[in-house]
């Protein structure tokens, strides 16, 4: 790295911790206008001080100062587009202690593995009405278990209607990134994603600078791409394997020419964040091809940080956040997908300044 972006990132680093410090905890100030700088997408909300996909979460994230707000899509028995991080909902909803449910609980194979639980598919969306949410990693975020009981599963449009008041709120435009979930594994149960997500996003008229669609498979994107419905794409992609049901791996799709390839569709790559890190050049490779790379999943806990940046032993306290931010907002992400949108904000504000 040159001497001048050494110099901007300890500036960063000063600025930011000053931040952190004149900021409550766990507090979202109202964030009325958008930094220059990476757009800071909240990852099903703000999931690190609420629990995910819920109301609070998105409205925590925006008044952080979140540019985007991430839902992942999977559909009910009735074909209604609901969000949760996946279709099992054992873990993301109070169903296991719903005796009402108890002969719901079966076992699936879901993108070639065995899961045992509960499932958006076998409930109508009248059924998920009358569940409550609760934090999904309760061991990890215990101080997110005190919200439990007090949120309901949200439906993707009520999550836009969500954005858009929000945006009046915020003053700012705030966008829906939707993720189709598991896609091929929904079309072979009858309950295709694509068809049901075009329909709500032209019912919508959704442009552009309000919805940005993602998956980790390139056959969902195509499906989406032959609507022409003028929105961006985002190609997701693993450290690892392959997308489910197709013969190229992510190590292939992160090569230059399987990059070119991606650009002929999606107008985004979304890699983990360790794919950027030198000596990886997926980032300049990326950028040369065309495409736009935003970064995930951000995180405070030390289990989610480089070593470098962890503070003590305990898997679940907070590491230096910020300096992770300094490393790959220096680098030259265009997004950064987290759980901490408050924080990745006060780092892209410090970066501003």
């Amino acid at each position: 790295m040159s001497p001048a972006p050494r110099r901007r990132s300890v500036l960063l680093a000063t600025a930011a911790v000053t931040a952190a410090a004149t900021a409550p905890a766990g507090a979202a100030t109202p964030v009325r206008h958008r930094a220059s700088g990476p757009l800071v997408i909240g990852h099903r909300g703000a999931a690190g001080w609420r629990p995910e996909h819920t109301a609070d979460a998105y409205t925590y994230a925006v008044r952080a100062g979140a540019d985007w707000i991430e839902p992942d899509i999977v559909p009910t028995k009735d074909h209604v587009l609901v969000v949760r991080h996946e279709n099992e909902i054992g873990g993301t909803t109070d169903v296991a202690g719903r005796p009402e449910f108890a002969d719901r609980r079966t076992t699936r194979t879901v993108d070639g593995r065995a899961v045992t639980g509960w499932f958006t598919e076998d409930f109508t969306l009248r059924e998920l009405r009358t569940l409550r949410t609760v934090e999904r990693l309760p061991l990890v975020r215990n101080r997110n278990t005190v919200f439990d009981g007090r949120g309901r599963v949200m439906t993707f449009q009520e999550v836009i209607d969500l954005a858009r008041r929000l945006s009046g709120e915020s003053g700012r435009r705030i966008a829906v990134f939707p993720e189709t979930k598991h896609p091929t594994y929904f079309r072979s149960i009858g309950l295709p994603l694509e068809e049901e997500l075009i329909r709500v996003i032209r019912r919508n008229r959704l442009t552009a600078r309000e919805c940005v669609v993602q998956s980790f498979e390139p056959s969902s994107l195509h499906r989406i791409a032959a609507a022409r419905l003028g929105l961006p794409l985002w190609q997701a992609l693993g450290t690892s394997g392959s997308p489910y049901g197709h013969a190229v791996t992510y190590r292939d799709m992160m090569s230059p020419a399987g990059l070119r390839e991606i650009a002929s569709y999606a107008q985004w790559i979304g890699p983990d964040k360790s794919s950027l890190v030198p000596p990886h050049t997926l980032l300049a490779d990326a950028h040369a091809a065309g495409l736009k790379v935003g970064a995930y999943t951000f995180r405070a806990e030390n289990q989610y940080l480089p070593a470098a940046h962890r503070r003590g032993t305990a898997p679940n306290d907070f590491g230096d956040a910020f300096a992770e931010y300094v490393f790959h907002y220096g680098q030259g992400v265009d997004a950064v997908v987290t759980d901490f949108p408050d924080i990745a904000v006060q780092a892209r504000e410090a970066l501003r300044r």
